[in-house]
């Protein structure tokens, strides 16, 4: 049994119904019907993920993940 990491995921919804969940720290999403089962789904493709890649160090500084309002024209 290896360590445990903790990421950071990101969860939206798209208009069909669907979440999509994403890590920050790399490149992996995946969809689910639930938010649930888009983090399962997620988790489950990081383990898969860093069996082919270095694990990440523990990081200093957290992702900082806020909101941002863009000016769309009319």
């Amino acid at each position: 049994m290896g360590r445990t990491v903790r990421l950071t995921a990101t969860v939206t919804a798209d208009d069909g119904g669907m979440y999509c969940a994403r890590c920050v720290q790399v490149e992996v999403a995946c969809e689910g019907h639930t938010v649930d089962e888009a983090l399962d789904r997620l988790r489950q493709a990081l383990e898969h993920y860093f069996k082919r890649r270095a694990i990440p160090h523990p990081h200093l500084h957290p992702p900082i993940v806020v909101p941002i309002e863009v000016r769309l024209p009319d």
